[in-house]
C-alpha cells in the first residue's frame, strides 16, 4: 500500500493528513504550533505516520506536499503548495457541491471560490490586520477570561447585539475593554465581536464571488457563535463539514500528494 502526506504547517496550530492510494484518509494530527516551523512540521508527521501501521518515517510516504504558512519548512517535502489551494482541494474532496469557503486562519481571512474540478477560480484575502482573525479571537477570549468555546456558548445567549466599531484589532480590544469596565452585558459584547468578525468575512466571501454554496474551515470553524453570525450576513445557511474543518488545508494537501504521486 502506497501513503500519501499532506501538512499545513500553519503559524497557530499545524495538521498532517495520511491519505492511502484510495483516498482513504488513514491519519490525521492537530498540534499547536512552536515558534520553529520545521519543529512543528516534524513532529505533526511524526505523530501522524505512528498511526500508520507499516510506516516508520515520512521519509517513506510516496509523496509528500506542504502547505500553510511554513509550508516551505516541512521537512521530506517533495512539493510546496499554497494553502487557497489545499483548502479548496480540502473541501472539493469533502462535499464536491461546495463551491465557495471562508477560511479564518491564525493570521488572515480569505473567501475562496471553487471551480468544478477542486482547483481556485478567485480568492480575495485580508492579511493586513489581525482584526477577524484566530488571533483576534483568542485575545478576545482572553479578555473575557475564558476559553474559545465559553466564548462562543456566551455569545449564543445573547437577546441583543452591541456592535464593536473599531477595525484594528488593538483599538476593538480597547473599545471591548472599555465596554465590560462600563458593565454593559458581555453576552451581548461577545456577540457584538462574533457579528464585527462576520462582516469582515462577508467583505472576503463577495471579493471571491462567493457562491449559495459555502463553508468555514479553519479552528475557528469550529465557533457556533461565529457560523450563526455569518449567516444571518450572508443571509444562507453555511454548509457543515462531515470532516473536522481545520484539517481542509492538509487534507487538500494530501490529496495533491496522490494525484501527483500517481502519475
Amino acid at each position: 500500500m502506497k501513503y500519501y502526506g499532506g501538512c499545513d504547517a500553519g503559524s497557530t496550530y499545524t495538521k498532517c493528513v495520511i491519505l492511502d492510494e484510495n483516498g482513504k484518509m488513514v491519519s490525521a494530527v492537530t498540534t499547536r504550533s512552536r515558534i520553529n516551523p520545521v519543529l512543528s512540521a516534524q513532529g505533526a508527521l511524526d505523530e501522524a505516520v505512528s498511526k500508520v501501521p507499516g510506516l516508520d518515517s515520512a521519509k517513506e510516504l510516496t509523496y509528500l506536499v506542504g502547505t500553510g504558512y511554513g509550508r516551505n519548512k516541512v521537512p521530506f517535502a517533495d512539493e510546496n503548495i499554497s494553502e487557497i489551494s489545499c483548502h479548496a482541494m480540502g473541501v472539493h474532496v469533502v462535499d464536491p457541491q461546495v463551491k465557495s469557503i471562508i477560511d479564518i486562519g491564525g493570521q488572515d481571512v480569505k473567501g475562496i471560490a471553487i471551480d468544478t474540478d477542486g482547483t481556485v477560480l478567485n480568492f480575495a484575502m485580508n492579511d493586513k490586520c489581525a482584526a477577524g482573525t484566530g488571533r483576534f479571537f483568542e485575545t478576545m477570549a482572553h479578555a473575557f477570561e475564558m476559553s474559545l468555546d465559553e466564548f462562543s456558548d456566551l455569545s449564543l445567549k445573547a437577546k441583543n447585539t452591541i456592535p464593536i466599531t473599531a477595525q484594528c484589532a488593538v483599538f476593538a480590544e480597547s473599545e471591548v475593554i472599555s465596554l465590560v469596565g462600563e458593565g454593559k452585558p458581555m453576552d451581548e459584547i461577545a456577540a457584538g465581536i462574533e457579528l464585527s468578525v462576520a462582516k469582515r468575512c462577508f467583505v472576503m466571501a463577495k471579493k471571491a464571488g462567493a457562491s449559495d454554496s459555502i463553508t468555514l474551515t479553519g479552528g475557528c470553524a469550529k465557533n457556533e457563535g461565529l457560523k450563526q453570525a455569518i449567516e444571518r450576513v450572508l443571509k444562507i445557511k453555511v454548509v457543515d463539514l462531515d470532516t473536522d474543518p481545520q484539517l481542509m488545508g492538509a487534507l487538500g494537501a494530501a490529496e495533491y500528494a496522490r494525484q501527483k504521486g500517481n502519475r
